[in-house]
């Protein structure tokens, strides 16, 4: 009679677990700098992150969750990550709820705006609505090492910036009506997808600062403050099942397709080392701004 009744029971669990009506909300996880990528380290890109993002919205489920903890990136790739977001959402008419983790800063805002509603810890850091370009100058270096730069191009602008020349004047002026424009770009889109929500002075808003989720809320960057479990369960039920959305497997395509071989691997290694190496130390300055 006990060993029926246990039978009984785990088949009402396993029968409640894959009834059509309990709500189920898939969690994309959209962390780290938002770039293309290297052979070394793949970055957070639409590339990357597609195949997810269709897996999470063909799902049945009641919403799909973005767990967002990046501080920004090629504003390119926000915005194409964005967009696909919202066309899914679109497509699959499901409502999106973003969380914000240690920060949605810069290009991580602009992620974050793919939400019908924006959610972040207290302690979480957003905002940075600002555009950003940085870089090294090599030019003492290599004369004190005795390096000479020869560099030939049809077309004067080429070379513009380049770190082992001493910077220009009208470079420089090149450079920044480019980040104005790219400024304005985020500026309404934010407008656009926050609306009337948004409060306060816009020269403060867009300045380039970042705000706790308290003083982001007062701002009307974010809708609340709190955490995905909690969110989700007070909207959704506490039967909630929320589940990580994954890939299908990409990596092992990446693998199949590889270079073979003890030489292939120490060749792509020393292939990417130098251009990993900036790359990284760029990563690692995006993350300090905000003391990550």
């Amino acid at each position: 009679m006990a060993s029926s009744s246990r039978k009984s029971l785990f088949a009402l669990g396993w029968l409640k677990r894959f009834r059509r009506d309990r709500a189920i909300v898939p969690v994309v996880r959209l962390a780290g700098v938002i770039a293309v990528g290297s052979t070394l380290r793949p970055g957070l890109s639409l590339a990357a992150i597609d195949d997810t993002l269709q897996r999470a919205f063909k799902m049945r489920a009641k919403a799909v969750a973005l767990a967002i903890n990046s501080p920004g990136g090629s504003p390119v790739q926000s915005a194409l990550i964005h967009d696909r977001i919202r066309q899914l959402a679109k497509k699959h008419d499901k409502p999106v709820i973003a969380f914000c983790e240690d920060v949605a800063a810069s290009g991580g805002y602009w992620l974050a705006l793919a939400g019908d509603e924006i959610y972040a810890d207290q302690g979480s850091i957003v905002g940075s609505i600002g555009v950003v370009s940085a870089g090294f100058g090599f030019v003492e270096s290599i004369k004190k090492l005795g390096i000479e730069r020869r560099v030939h191009t049809a077309g004067d602008a080429k070379v513009i910036l380049d770190p082992f020349q001493s910077e220009k004047k009208a470079d420089v002026i090149r450079l920044k009506a480019l980040q104005a424009d790219i400024h304005e770009s985020f500026k309404a889109h934010v407008r656009a997808r926050r609306g009337a929500r948004l409060k306060g002075d816009e020269k403060e808003l867009f300045s380039g600062a970042f705000w706790t989720a308290g003083q982001a809320r007062e701002l009307g960057l974010i809708d609340g403050i709190g955490h995905l479990h909690q969110v989700l369960e007070e909207k959704f039920g506490a039967d909630l099942e929320i589940r990580p959305a994954r890939t299908s497997g990409g990596w092992g395509l990446r693998r199949l397709f590889a270079p073979r071989g003890e030489a292939a691997r120490i060749d792509l290694a020393f292939d990417g080392l130098a251009e990993e190496l900036f790359a990284a130390t760029e990563r690692r300055a995006l993350w300090q701004r905000f003391g990550l």
